[in-house]
């Protein structure tokens, strides 16, 4: 019994340690201006929805909002689309070297993206796709790839063979038995491997400053940043901004907060 009240206590401090920042700049985005530099109080003596209003009136944060989602969501479906291609391959079909693909491919997630930005940029300036959300969707499948290839490698290993076997002999081809025997299986897998991709495309800075110059192309971290740079620092304004950036991912990740820990426990352990 102690153990268990123990352990609840601890997880109670972490959740308030956790929510603390988010919870204070909720609070800040409720305050009018005046109250934000007033002696500092947890609850707003007088809460509005002023600085929510004004985020979307004063700003484009609507256009940055639209931009993450796109870039984002198209980084999702190509990182998984390749990814599980090429885990599947790598679980099913035998050739020489195999083994040695799959560990050279999950040395490459140990280089930190910065490393790249320099001849990438270089790269999509060629191709003629600087200032394009093209580029920022390919520059974020590049460093996302590793990661959930190696992680639905594992899935795919656990996954008997026999069930692929029986549906073949069942007359379904090799494209059906994938799309209604492998997957279903690797779902918690896909959903691990999206959640890492979409947070980190959601929340990259670096590779949005260096290839985006539009206006109307930005991403909400560049977008928001562009606030700190005004004569006056609207503070109550940013907090909105940060809040509104915030839900989104947070309620994505409580949806499905099973299938992460499912997927990434499983990735570590069969791995």
């Amino acid at each position: 019994m102690r153990r268990a009240v123990g352990l609840y206590a601890a997880g109670a401090v972490l959740l308030i340690g956790a929510a603390f920042p988010f919870l204070w700049m909720l609070s800040t985005a409720l305050k009018p201006s005046g109250e934000i530099f007033a002696t500092p109080r947890f609850v707003p003596l007088h809460p509005t929805l002023e600085n929510f209003s004004r985020l979307f009136a004063d700003t484009s944060f609507l256009v940055f909002f639209r931009n993450s989602v796109v870039v984002a969501g198209a980084t999702v479906l190509l990182t998984l689309t390749v990814s599980a291609l090429g885990a599947y391959s790598l679980t099913r079909y035998r050739f020489r070297g195999r083994d040695s693909v799959a560990g050279l491919i999950l040395l490459t997630y140990m280089f930190a993206p910065i490393m790249i930005i320099i001849p990438f940029y270089i790269l999509v300036r060629q191709l003629g796709i600087v200032n394009t959300r093209l580029a920022l969707v390919l520059s974020y499948t590049t460093f996302c790839l590793p990661f959930c290839l190696w992680v639905l490698r594992a899935f795919f290993q656990s996954i008997p063979l026999e069930l692929e076997e029986a549906a073949l002999v069942d007359g379904a081809g090799r494209g059906r038995t994938v799309w209604y025997v492998v997957l279903p299986l690797a779902l918690p897998g896909l959903i691990a491997a999206g959640i890492f991709t979409f947070i980190l495309a959601w929340n990259d800075f670096l590779f949005a400053l260096v290839l985006i110059t539009s206006e109307e192309l930005k991403t909400l971290p560049v977008g928001v940043n562009d606030l700190f740079n005004a004569t006056i620092v609207d503070w109550g304004m940013i907090m909105a901004a940060g809040v509104m950036i915030t839900v989104p991912t947070v309620g994505f990740f409580v949806a499905v907060q099973r299938y992460l820990v499912q997927g990434w426990g499983a990735g570590g352990v069969k791995g």
